[in-house]
């Protein structure tokens, strides 16, 4: 029976300061959206060079809302990743748009750029990248198409706040393009606010329609004025999730380095073991560009059905070694809502394989190199049997 603690595949730091600074926001009255979110938004946009910058309660509403301030609606068409969480594709169809869903590259996992073009119909307005795992898609090849057909880009950086380009930071503007960036804050991501994102744009005017959209529609002029003429919804970001936005981007370099450092560690430590001889592929080693949010393994799926093995009886195994792990992402076109749509994951065969392969091992910035070893001796373990 296993008598160390459960290692989860992810865990949120938060540290004192930021409780405290919590109880301060909490016993102020003003526990809405307010100074701490203005505060926020500040800070994000000095770190995106000077960006209009708008948070929202999640990172879900900061794409739909790209959608709209992009004028995206029925009759357009959205080339995006069929691996990514669902919401990608849930906020296309929630603005009346249609998903058009290209193959992935196998070594990045990410929308395979040299696919794009071929998708490309009259209808198309804008091409929506999911940077997975942290690590973005080729930014000027991705702009090179963008700019050549005319198409607006909204990168679902949800998971890439931190990750590069080139050396420039994604969602700046410093030496290459950007068209608006959808950062998410939620408890798995490398920042968190609990629950928030953040959205980047490109000048005051979108930054006030998405500030309309935000909430309702409204604008408010002196201390009794109110205007509303743009459909909005209910988006906002509470000052309780912005305060603890802020003390966690305050540590967001120091969370960067620890998961590098920890990356790193599982590269040595699959290299030594028999894993790569089992058929488990690695991440491309990729130390510059990524944010490094999740690694993530490619599981041998066929060899493993041969021994009555699948991507649960591994997960399971793992679990029962008290190591929690995660399948990120199944393909949204098997998704009952997409099929009866009449989308078929077959269209596009390596996101087929990789929602079926793919696994997240644990690494968040509270790990130690001992839990790296433990997870990587443990799978090891669990194949061997297999074998």
């Amino acid at each position: 029976m296993n008598q160390l603690p459960f290692l989860p595949f992810t865990k949120p730091n938060i540290d004192e300061a930021t409780i405290a600074a919590v109880g301060d926001v909490l016993r102020s009255g003003w526990i809405t959206t307010g100074p701490k979110c203005q505060q926020l938004e500040s800070a994000l946009s000095e770190l995106f060079g000077g960006r209009p910058v708008r948070c929202f309660a999640n990172g879900t509403a900061t794409m739909e809302v790209a959608l709209r301030v992009a004028g995206i609606g029925p009759g357009d068409e959205v080339i995006t990743t069929p691996i990514s969480w669902v919401s990608t594709a849930n906020v296309i169809l929630t603005v009346g748009a249609k998903p058009v869903f290209v193959d992935i590259d196998l070594s990045t996992r990410n929308l395979n750029l040299e696919l794009v073009k071929a998708a490309i119909t009259p209808a198309t307005k804008a091409i929506m990248p999911v940077y997975l795992s942290g690590l973005p898609v080729d930014i000027d090849q991705l702009y090179e198409i963008a700019d050549h057909y005319q198409l607006r880009v909204i990168e679902d950086a949800a998971q890439a706040l931190g990750s590069h380009w080139q050396g420039n930071l994604i969602g700046s503007s410093h030496q290459h393009r950007s068209d608006l960036v959808s950062f998410s804050f939620q408890a798995n991501k490398n920042m968190t606010s609990i629950e928030g994102g953040c959205l980047v744009m490109n000048h005051a005017d979108e930054a006030n329609l998405a500030q309309r959209l935000r909430l309702q529609g409204v604008t408010r002029t002196g201390l009794d004025g109110m205007e509303v003429d743009v459909l909005g919804g209910k988006h906002n970001m509470t000052d309780v999730n912005a305060v603890i936005g802020i003390h966690q981007l305050a540590q967001l370099s120091e969370f960067m380095v620890k998961r590098k450092a920890l990356v790193k560690h599982y590269f040595q430590l699959f290299e030594q073991s028999k894993l790569i001889e089992y058929g488990v592929i690695l991440p491309i080693a990729d130390m510059h560009h990524s944010n490094w949010h999740m690694f993530q393994v490619l599981l041998p799926i066929e060899q493993l059905k041969t021994r009555h093995q699948n991507r649960s009886t591994v997960m399971q195994a793992l679990k029962d070694q008290g190591i929690g792990t995660g399948a990120h992402y199944p393909i949204i076109t098997d998704f009952k809502l997409y099929k009866n749509l009449g989308y078929q994951s077959t269209n596009t065969p390596v996101a087929q394989q990789v929602g079926q392969a793919i696994l997240t091992l644990p690494l968040f910035p509270l790990m130690t190199n001992q839990d790296v070893e433990r997870v990587v001796h443990s799978l090891e373990n669990v194949f061997a049997q297999f074998h």
